[in-house]
């Protein structure tokens, strides 16, 4: 695991942090809710790969 995909994820919490911040203050709740939602998607996509690569890398290693 790298650690550019920490400051990736850290990078896309921050971001959407701050944006979920000025859709509330704004008054678009539903925005806000929806920005959150697609920044956990990503974020869950990005993992996702990851998992994969470990699922990978273990199966290799025993040999199936």
């Amino acid at each position: 695991m790298d650690i550019d995909l920490i400051f990736k994820i850290a990078a896309i919490g921050i971001i959407v942090a701050v944006l979920n911040q000025l859709l509330i203050r704004s008054g678009r709740e539903e925005q806000a809710m929806m920005t959150t939602l697609a920044g956990l998607i990503v974020v869950l996509m990005m993992m996702v790969y990851q998992i994969q690569d470990l699922f990978e890398t273990i199966k290799s290693l025993f040999g199936f």
